[in-house]
């Protein structure tokens, strides 16, 4: 007998093992019917298989959390299918699930085009409405590799050669055409549904090499329902909209050149925005108790071989010589201890020489050290994407050192402090997240648990609610993860929080307790924005450009109507840039229509235009970004209310 528990509880017996599509029909034909796969004591497999002890089932069906990474699969291969029908001689390697879709690399001559894609749509949604069905077959290693050899299949052959040794080979078939592959899959290709659209064509190494062959990938998107893909294209044309890098040029902020790969170069707009988030960062950090320092940016390598980082993220680290003139003709030569210098790629082993100077007392800490410290990471050149993936970079860094008694009451107030900074931007809506021990770490468990421990009561203490990413922490410690969702529903991760024993140890910080001996503190790693740069591209993003009214560079344009009106256009720019605002004159001989369509364009929150009306009576017809009244008032009464508007959060009046 085979007990099957269900999700309700209730428990099925089965004389013999049983597959999934059984266990459905044993409930209902309707649910037999929706039925796409099965998930067995948490493991999802297909319905077609065997079932011989007993275990906890679900059905998956369409509504399902697991069901639209199924959905998505079966779509790669169905997209597989189409390509190898339409274009024979065509090799298939690998078809992996990625976020919002999946993509194929394929071997061919011939790139694959735009004109091309539609096709393959087409010939996708036939094969969807043939309803092949899905079986799977276990090969023996030889015989497969023979005979996708046989079928010129060469890349697969290379694949399942490199399985290893105790791996099944998994053949599976969709009607005729068939793969290789770990499935699990849905049970025929109607269950896929039409809900699908290939995106775009690119070209990737096999493997990832690029001393190997070219090969062409295609990209594709699959849903559970139309509604879901025209929602999700509609995200997309949005995203195109609010894309950071199309915004910085129109609204003159900052460019990037090959010439400085991964590097930003800030126009004077982009800068005072920077400027103006530096600004609100520090006094928040003033009122949170935090000393501010400025560290090196070159270190010598023993202090990121004690540190660990060294073993860890070499390959990340800009490394130069550390050489001094020579007196011969031999050239420079090379001097200190490790004799190579890196460019920090992050600030911590630098805040540790500044808490090491002097003898500290249990009395001094938590000692709460900040540094708008500027990195260096030396990222892919592919990896590279506008501020978001940069670099050099500028960390709103900060690194607390204290006595293990006071983790709890730190990690809450920088979870206060989080929380305020980012109510201030206009962004409250975060998921967080403890990030527990990975596989190769640094510690023991004990320490682990402790520091696991102490972040969880954090959170739970204030009032948070949490999920657990296991084995996604650093090497030295748990830490907080903060994923923030922006206007257009899309979730982005920003700001740390990291939990660390083992770097004060390695780095021998220290502090003196109450019976006289030396103790380790421990070191809490935090940013609240993370990176300016990473930070000002979501920024942009989450408003499409239209900054608030005390974060855009330029605040307000006074444009003329007539040349008459230039005089008082130019007192009005005059007394609203004493009042405190960031104004710009626009006088020039062009019609009004162009000068508002013109500043708007560059997401200019406030257009002042005055003509000889509004100069007779001391007046300015406001427009605001976005809306297509004019509100006419006082000159006097709109710099008022503009200038405390344009205030920072912090610095408003409360209550």
């Amino acid at each position: 007998m085979v007990a099957i528990t269900l999700p309700d509880g209730s428990i099925r017996q089965f004389d013999g093992a049983v597959t999934g599509a059984g266990i459905a029909e044993s409930i209902s034909k309707s649910l037999a019917k929706k039925a796409l796969a099965v998930k067995v004591d948490g493991d999802v497999r297909d319905l077609f298989g065997e079932i011989d002890q007993d275990a906890s089932v679900e059905i998956i069906t369409r509504d399902h959390e697991d069901a639209l990474d199924l959905i998505r699969h079966d779509t790669a291969h169905l997209m597989a299918q189409a390509v190898q029908e339409l274009f024979p001689g065509t090799q298939v390697t690998i078809g992996p699930n990625i976020e919002d879709g999946f993509f194929y690399d394929f071997a061919r001559d011939e790139p694959f085009s735009t004109d091309d894609l539609a096709a393959i749509e087409k010939r996708m949604a036939e094969i969807v409405d043939q309803d092949r069905p899905t079986r799977m077959e276990i090969w023996a290693r030889q015989d497969a590799i023979t005979h996708f050899n046989a079928l010129g299949e060469t890349y697969k052959a290379e694949i399942i050669a490199d399985l290893p040794s105790d791996e099944d080979v998994k053949i599976y078939f969709h009607g005729d055409w068939h793969d290789l592959c770990r499935g699990p899959h849905l049970p025929s290709t109607k269950h896929i549904g039409k809900a699908f659209k290939l995106m775009k064509v690119a070209g990737a190494y096999w493997r990832g090499d690029h001393r190997n062959a070219m090969l062409h990938r295609i990209y594709g998107t699959a849903w559970r329902t139309d509604k879901e893909l025209k929602a999700y294209l509609q995200r997309l044309e949005e995203a195109e909209k609010r894309d950071h890098r199309r915004l910085g040029r129109e609204m003159d902020l900052f460019h990037m050149q090959s010439e400085a790969q991964g590097s930003v170069f800030w126009h004077p707009k982009g800068y005072i925005l920077w400027r103006e988030l530096e600004a609100y960062m520090r006094r928040r950090l003033d009122d949170d108790g935090y000393v501010e320092v400025k560290t090196p940016q070159l270190l010598d390598s023993k202090f990121w071989e004690k540190s660990g980082h060294w073993g860890k993220f070499r390959e990340n680290m800009f490394v130069v010589p550390d050489e001094i003139p020579s007196t011969d003709d031999e050239g420079p030569v090379l001097t200190g201890e490790g004799n190579l210098l890196a460019l920090k790629p992050m600030n911590c082993p630098a805040h540790i020489q500044v808490f090491n100077q002097g003898i500290k007392s249990y009395r001094d800490l938590p000692v709460r050290i900040a540094e708008f410290g500027c990195v260096h990471r030396n990222e892919a050149h592919g990896a590279l994407h506008g501020l978001l993936r940069v670099r050099q970079m500028t960390q709103d860094d900060g690194h607390i050192f204290c006595r293990e008694d006071q983790v709890v009451d730190e990690t809450r107030r920088f979870l206060a402090l989080f929380s305020r900074v980012y109510s201030d931007m206009g962004m409250t809506e975060i998921a967080y997240k403890l990030a527990t021990r990975p596989d190769m770490r640094a510690g023991d468990d004990a320490v682990w648990d402790r520091a696991e421990k102490a972040l969880a009561d954090a959170l739970t203490s204030s009032g948070l609610e949490f999920d657990i990413a296991e084995g996604e922490g650093a090497f030295y410690g748990p830490k907080l993860e903060f994923h923030l969702t922006d206007a257009i529903g899309r979730t982005w991760q920003a700001g740390t929080f990291q939990l660390d024993y083992v770097m004060p140890e390695r780095l021998d910080a220290s502090y003196v307790d109450e019976a006289g001996a030396k103790q380790r503190p421990v070191m809490l790693h935090r940013a609240v924005l993370g990176t300016f740069e990473r930070f000002t591209g979501l920024l942009i993003e989450h408003y499409a450009g239209r900054l608030p009214l005390w974060l855009a560079p330029v605040q307000v344009v006074v444009a003329t109507i007539t040349s008459e009106a230039d005089a008082y256009a130019e007192e009005t720019v005059a007394a609203m840039r004493a009042a405190g605002l960031r104004a710009e004159l626009d006088i020039r001989n062009e019609k009004i229509n162009y000068k508002v369509r013109e500043h708007s364009h560059a997401k200019v929150p406030v257009i002042a235009v005055v003509g000889a009306r509004e100069a007779e009576e001391q007046k300015v017809s406001l427009r605001r970004l976005g809306q297509k009244e004019q509100n006419v008032v006082l000159r006097d009464q709109a710099i008022d209310a503009l200038a405390e508007e344009a205030l920072a959060p912090d610095l408003r009046p409360q209550g």
